[in-house]
């Protein structure tokens, strides 16, 4: 689902940038069952010899991803950095909305990454139904789920999206809180060769 996501953004604000998608669901599964850092080996060796940036959309394997960089030799981003740093400037109230419990750990750390020295107080919740619905590819139902978990927060200064495949929910949201998704910032970060400030 996310090929289409991001050849549109390309077309629309980044005419003419090659993107290159390499699609591996398995490292989701085995994340998801073992721990991220389990899939450490294999998604080096996918991005092996991969020249340019390189846009982890996965927020789950995004940080060991992130962390291979340096061995690959080329920038490596995680798709949602840029909007977790966005989301710390907004204010000390974060919640996180989920589609799976497995990105809640990965996406709390980004935040206190970001955050540094700031003092945040994040919320985190599994939008309940959610994952099945992508599972099951009903993108609708899917970003309205989470679109209704949203306008259901108070007492935020932001909400964000941790996974890459809600981005229809924040145009779904009615709520008054901002709501973040990754895709537009994470794309527009690794096309500066995976800076974020």
């Amino acid at each position: 689902m996310h090929v289409p996501v991001f050849d549109a953004l390309r077309d629309e604000r980044h005419p003419g940038a090659v993107l290159r998608h390499l699609v591996v669901p398995r490292l989701l599964d085995r994340a998801r069952e073992s721990g991220p850092r389990s899939v450490a080996d294999e998604v080096l060796g996918v991005l092996a010899g991969v020249r340019g940036p390189v846009l982890v959309t996965c927020s789950t394997v995004g940080a060991v991803a992130e962390s291979l960089g340096p061995r690959l030799g080329v920038p490596v981003l995680r798709v949602d950095r840029p909007m977790a740093a966005e989301a710390v400037r907004r204010g000390p109230r974060v919640v996180v909305l989920a589609a799976l419990a497995s990105t809640v750990g990965p996406t709390e750390e980004l935040l206190a990454e970001e955050a540094g020295s700031r003092a945040v107080r994040v919320r985190s919740e599994v939008v309940e139904g959610a994952w099945q619905r992508f599972e099951a590819g009903d993108a609708d139902r899917y970003a309205g789920l989470v679109a209704r978990a949203a306008d259901r927060v108070a007492d935020a200064d932001v909400i964000v999206l941790a996974q890459a495949s809600m981005a229809g929910a924040a145009r779904l949201a009615r709520t008054r809180v901002p709501v973040l998704s990754s895709p537009a910032p994470g794309l527009a970060a690794a096309l500066l060769g995976g800076r974020t400030g």
